[in-house]
């Protein structure tokens, strides 16, 4: 995967981890327009959380077994116990963000078509 500022995925001896920062220009501009959107889509690390989540569970549902969060105000951060399995799924969410802030209108249609369903924070 390119490397990109906005995520990083990284593995150690305990955990495999894919993090989102949110307090960049591009993810911040995307933010913007997501609430324009949807007036509860204030994109901290925590409504990130839950977009994601809804997103992975239409969209690749294995990826949440085994996933735990930890979100914070400027970051999100998706992370398994580290076994080769996890390691590959923690990539894949990474590949995943990248698709979505680069494709930006393809997750703003997805915030169309589920917004109701997200559980924000």
């Amino acid at each position: 995967m390119k490397d990109y500022d906005y995520v990083k995925v990284f593995s150690s001896d305990d955990y495999a981890e894919a993090c989102l920062y949110v307090s960049g220009q591009k993810v911040l501009g995307i933010g913007e327009k997501m609430n324009e959107i949807n007036e509860y889509a204030y994109m901290n690390g925590y409504n990130w959380e839950a977009f994601l989540n809804c997103y992975f569970a239409k969209k690749e549902p294995a990826l949440l077994e085994g996933m735990k969060t930890d979100p914070e105000a400027e970051m999100y951060v998706a992370y398994y116990n580290f076994t080769p399995e996890n390691e590959q799924k923690a990539k894949r969410i990474g590949e995943l963000i990248v698709s979505l802030i680069e494709n930006e209108e393809e997750l703003y249609q997805f915030l169309r078509d589920n917004g109701d369903e997200i559980e924000w924070d």
